[in-house]
């Protein structure tokens, strides 16, 4: 049995969901922003269902944003599961965190982007305050079993986020994921240091296209996302939402058939209106699309002599 649990952030987001699901262990997937508000929705909507805190045997987070992890530590008496890379946040690894500005740092130069906009280094960084501070117990990875749930197991569906993970029931058809599929808006394939600092930039536009991809040859009946209402037509929703960003992609193309450009050039041209508002956002977006032309051959990345990459047509 599952129970929806809805609790308000800070972001633009707006509300989060987390999901109660019961079984042989009393499991709590995600735990909201760690704000007053969330903690007393939190609060509330257990005490309605029946439960406390301390009635929590496990917490599973579906990945490191702060609007999922935030209250981990108020469920003192349940283990936390989660992927590994979700660990480097919630113990503030410093050798992390610091490879994670540098790789920003470097990213901004590679694309293009102006030195007066380092100051967005800095703001790269999740909103760390928002975010619960106990490590992960037990990390979990795909084809997992969760403990104590017959029939349920960890997908890895990276993309969204470098330690996303969903559950997926398949005798039942149901996935709780995290903001894998959304109803009303697609999630942001957001561009973030890799996992190991020896790998290459995760292209996380391809990856989270693989993991929406992967959906379609399973059984699903009903997806309950992180964010507004469940999705029963999940199939048809993903290939509507591949389509889109398809279509995006060949915008892009478009412009580069012009003049080759870096990466910062097309996000101007892509988002005039919010690119110095949302930089991160609009850089992986750009970013996302220019992989995704690149996989399909129909553009080619070349780095002058002060290592900015320009893109071009082929």
């Amino acid at each position: 049995m599952i129970e929806k649990i809805i609790t308000p952030t800070p972001f633009a987001v707006g509300d989060v969901n987390c999901f109660l699901l019961k079984g042989d262990t009393l499991t709590l997937v995600d735990a909201g922003t760690k704000t007053p508000e969330a903690y007393e929705a939190l609060q509330h909507r257990l005490r309605e269902i029946g439960y406390s805190f301390k009635d929590i045997e496990q917490v599973f987070v579906t990945h490191h944003h702060p609007d999922h992890c935030g209250w981990i530590e108020a469920f003192d008496r349940a283990e936390v599961l989660g992927h590994p890379y979700l660990n480097y946040w919630l113990t503030r690894d410093q050798d992390f965190l610091d490879r994670h500005d540098r790789f920003y740092e470097n990213s901004l130069h590679e694309e293009g982007v102006p030195e007066e906009y380092s100051k967005w280094i800095k703001r790269f960084r999740r909103s760390v305050d928002f975010m619960g501070n106990r490590p992960v117990d037990r990390m979990v990875n795909e084809g997992d079993d969760l403990p104590g749930h017959p029939g349920w197991k960890v997908q890895e569906s990276l993309g969204h986020a470098q330690s996303h993970l969903s559950l997926w029931n398949e005798q039942e058809g149901i996935l709780i994921g995290g903001d894998l599929l959304l109803e009303k808006v697609s999630s942001n394939p957001l561009i973030e240091p890799p996992f190991r600092k020896e790998e290459d930039r995760p292209r996380a536009l391809l990856q989270y296209n693989a993991s929406l991809e992967r959906l379609l040859d399973l059984p699903v009946n009903i997806v309950y996302g992180g964010h507004a209402g469940e999705v029963h037509n999940a199939h048809s929703l993903i290939k509507e939402r591949l389509e889109k960003q398809n279509d995006r992609a060949m915008k892009v193309l478009g412009m580069l058939r012009e003049q080759p450009q870096t990466v910062f050039e097309v996000t101007k041209r892509l988002f005039p209106a919010v690119y110095e508002k949302e930089l991160g956002l609009t850089l992986s977006e750009t970013i996302g699309q220019l992989d995704y032309l690149i996989s399909k051959e129909l553009i080619r990345e070349t780095a002058d002599e002060s290592g900015v990459h320009q893109y071009a047509s082929c």
